[in-house]
């Protein structure tokens, strides 16, 4: 089926075709409060003519009654397709922001980094919740405002076509001024979203880099650099706003010519008698409350461009394609082993070599350790591995079979990784550890003492039930990483990545931690990108990289003995 290339084609198909009949009731009853308004008007000529003019009191409570059977019908009818409307409108948006979510979680790293947080928040949540409000006011209230200027002109058109005509001959000249204006919107409501993305940066920076903002004494900068952010942000606001405003604007223009021509000719007609005061009151009631629903279709014009703004950056984002793809035939079986093979690996970011022909083996069951200084290619090493990135050349098997041919996420289950920035959600210890599987008590139990998180439970005002806070912030370094080692027991792959987790630690944390790492990889798989030679000493095999080639390979003791880039940074870390 062809994908619909109109960004709002593809939000109902996708979103809000799945309602369609609730749209439809909600439309009937729109319809049935537009209409309203122009019954109430038609209603006007006999009342004046005949209950007024010809004296007919005893019809007066049947008109009285008639008029307050509109309104009421109109009340119930209006609160109804409201409930509709907006039960369908915060569905639809529900949908689309988790769909959209969905999709960001699946892009590549790359356009992580290319893209700030704040960008991407606002489109995710900014972008959703323009877009939530705008068709809320858009699907409650345009079908009612339509079906009531329809009835309402309607009306006019029964009173006198003429009239109805004189009264609307200007409205073809508003055409091109607003087709300028609504591209004007559009474009300010671009630009109003982007500059909203890099306000929320700055904020996301700010809570995030608090501690350092305070220790450099910071405060006041990031006072000014948000308050200019801020500033941007009102001056685009105004000028989204100004467009806005321009469409009804040329309304009230266009209607208020209308009813001074309309005066001028009609006028002489009642003077004359031609036309009756009943008639008169009939349309000029018509006319005037087609001017509220008329203006407020125009601000919707304005909406709907501000609306079609923030669609066009969605679905830009949801066009985005990941460049990490799988195999059409990706093998989802487990590997026969997971011994890990390196070969002639190379890798550049633009201009810039990473990593220069690689090639390594690690043996199933032993751990292997990459040293060297920093910007070697060792946290490469691991984005490959696990896919974060793929090579230019050579290639990585695991259990003999590339790992291009394999499902990302059988690929990744196969991992566990612990690092020295350990991702805490701001959840309970307990969620921390299980994300929402399902862990018998023992075994969790284990888990929590193997990683030595059972030292610390007295200091937990509700053991497994207090929360971590944001990142994990009512934990100290070493907690955390005891809380990441058990979430890695309990996780229980064959494959484990330890990226520099002690090096932020002090020496009694460090002696912990190192004690619940020397039971998590036992009998696996594991590599170990390690600052602190001392912490790899017993490594089965140590790969120290150089400008991203392999300079040395081999236990601790064969390179201290053979001397080269591995002594000399042991020596160095001696000295120290």
């Amino acid at each position: 089926m062809t994908r619909p290339r109109h960004p709002f084609a593809r939000l109902w198909r996708g979103y809000l075709k799945r309602h369609w009949p609730w749209i439809l009731v909600a439309a009937l009853l729109m319809a049935i409060e537009g209409s309203s308004v122009g019954a109430l008007a038609y209603m006007l000529e006999p009342m004046f003519d005949v209950v007024f003019v010809d004296g007919r009191s005893d019809l007066i409570v049947v008109v009285g009654l008639a008029i307050f059977a509109l309104f009421a019908v109109r009340g119930v009818v209006s609160v109804l397709h409201r409930i509709i409307m907006t039960r369908v409108s915060f569905d639809a948006s529900a949908r689309l922001q988790q769909d959209l979510l969905g999709h960001v979680l699946r892009l590549d790293n790359a356009y992580f980094s290319a893209n700030s947080p704040g960008q991407l928040i606002e489109r995710v949540q900014g972008d959703v919740q323009a877009i939530q409000l705008m068709w809320t006011g858009i699907l409650t209230s345009a079908g009612r405002d339509a079906m009531g200027l329809v009835s309402l002109m309607a009306v006019a058109l029964m009173v006198d076509p003429l009239w109805t005509l004189i009264a609307v001959v200007g409205a073809p000249l508003l055409v091109l001024p607003s087709l300028v204006v609504q591209r004007y919107i559009r474009k300010k409501s671009h630009a109003l979203r982007e500059i909203a993305g890099r306000r929320t940066t700055r904020l996301d920076e700010i809570f995030h880099g608090i501690s350092p903002i305070k220790l450099n004494a910071m405060e006041a900068y990031q006072e000014g650099r948000f308050r200019a952010a801020t500033a941007a942000m009102v001056r685009a606001t105004v000028r989204a706003k100004a467009g806005q405003a321009t469409v009804p604007a040329l309304v009230d223009i266009s209607v208020g010519a209308g009813f001074f021509a309309v005066l001028m000719y009609g006028g002489p007609q009642i003077i004359a008698g031609e036309k009756t005061i009943g008639e008169f009151m009939s349309f000029f009631t018509a006319m005037s409350l087609a001017f509220q629903p008329l203006r407020r279709l125009a601000d919707l014009s304005g909406n709907w461009q501000t609306m079609m703004a923030s669609l066009e950056r969605i679905y830009a984002l949801r066009d985005t394609v990941p460049t990490i793809l799988e195999q059409p035939d990706a093998a989802a079986r487990p590997p026969a082993d997971v011994s890990i093979v390196f070969e002639d690996v190379a890798l550049s970011y633009g201009d810039n070599p990473v990593l220069r022909g690689v090639s390594f083996e690690v043996l199933q069951g032993t751990t292997t350790a990459l040293v060297g200084l920093s910007g070697a290619g060792k946290s490469t090493l691991f984005n490959v591995l696990t896919r974060l990135v793929d090579p230019d050349e050579g290639r990585v098997t695991i259990g003999g079979e590339d790992i291009r041919t394999r499902k990302l996420s059988e690929l990744r289950a196969l991992f566990s990784v612990v690092s020295q920035d350990t991702l805490l959600f701001d959840e309970t210890l307990r969620e921390n550890l299980t994300l929402g599987r399902d862990v018998p008590e023992a075994r969790l139990q284990a888990a929590l003492e193997a990683a030595h998180v059972v030292d610390f439970f007295d200091d937990l005002p509700a053991g497994l039930d207090s929360p971590a806070g944001p990142r994990g912030a009512n934990l100290s370094g070493g907690q955390r990483q005891r809380v990441a080692i058990a979430r890695a027991l309990l996780r229980d792959t064959p494959i484990l990545l330890l990226d520099e987790a002690t090096s932020a630690l002090d020496t009694k944390s460090e002696r912990l931690v190192q004690q619940a790492l020397a039971r998590l990889s036992h009998n696996r798989t594991t590599l170990v990108i390690a600052h602190r030679l001392s912490t790899v000493q017993d490594a089965d095999q140590i790969v120290v990289l150089d400008q991203g080639r392999v300079a040395q390979r081999g236990t601790h003791a064969e390179l201290l003995a053979e001397g080269g880039l591995y002594a000399q940074l042991h020596g160095m870390q001696v000295r120290e």
